[in-house]
């Protein structure tokens, strides 16, 4: 019994390099092949506007009520204390260097993520893929390196919107539900936001668009087993994709505090 327990832990580890040397590969492949003429542009536009431009409502939507519910808690907490004049710089800040970058993420990686790993998957499973190669087309920098490009690129701008409406919407009920003077929460909320604060938020987000989306492709690209096997790999592109946005958020800001 103890045997094959460890026979079964050698195979998962065995199983866990293999997947880390092969995404690793096609990593450094497609950064090479992002500076390899020609550039599709047209994919790449057409990636962006999946990725960012219909990804919009989504993070309109979780980033406003995100605001809301941090200024909410935010005033009760602070309340006891006296200092209910900083429920803006705590909506700002906490929107900007963590809960916007983060959320949209991971809303991303629902939306669009799993999406990406279905394509490709599906691609792969009716040899679709297969085809490019016979017609001696790199699937790599066809199909992988513009998804790459639009989520490096979209995640940040997708985050900025989060951290607008989010604070839009902690100012609506701050100011209008509660009752803080307007002066005094744009005021406070200017004082204490700096530049840094922001960047730390978009540097964050790039790194998670990148993450999205070579999670995704990876595992729609080496998809096996049908159907059945596209559905196992959308489930793990976003299950996977959300653990290392939530681990690589924890290692950025013990660096960025």
């Amino acid at each position: 019994m103890i045997r094959a327990y460890l026979e079964s832990i050698g195979r998962s580890a065995q199983r866990f390099v293999e997947a880390a040397g092969l995404l690793t590969i096609m990593l450094m492949h497609a950064v090479v092949l992002v500076f390899t003429p020609p550039v599709k542009f047209r994919n790449i536009f057409k990636q962006m506007e999946f990725v960012g431009v219909q990804s919009l409502f989504v993070v309109v939507l979780t980033g406003s009520f995100t605001g809301m519910v941090l200024a909410l808690q935010g005033y009760n907490a602070l309340k006891r204390f006296g200092a209910e004049s900083l429920v803006g710089p705590t909506v700002a800040l906490s929107m900007a260097r963590e809960l916007g970058p983060v959320l949209t993420g991971l809303m991303v990686t629902g939306r669009a993520g799993s999406a990406m790993a279905t394509e490709l998957g599906t691609m792969r499973v009716t040899e679709q893929i297969d085809a490019l190669f016979t017609m001696a087309v790199n699937p790599v920098k066809y199909l992988v390196v513009p998804r790459i490009i639009a989520g490096v690129l979209m995640f940040p701008l997708l985050t900025i919107v989060t951290d607008f409406v989010g604070v839009v919407g902690g100012y609506v009920i701050g100011v209008h539900l509660l009752g803080i003077n307007p002066g005094v929460y744009v005021g406070r909320t200017i004082d204490f936001v700096q530049v840094s604060d922001i960047m730390t938020g978009l540097y964050k987000s790039t790194v998670f668009g990148l993450i999205t989306t070579m999670v995704a492709c990876f595992n729609g690209f080496y998809t096996t087993g049908g159907a059945e096997g596209v559905g196992r790999a959308a489930t793990a592109s976003v299950v996977t994709a959300s653990v290392m946005i939530l681990v690589s958020d924890y290692i950025m800001s013990s660096f960025m505090i």
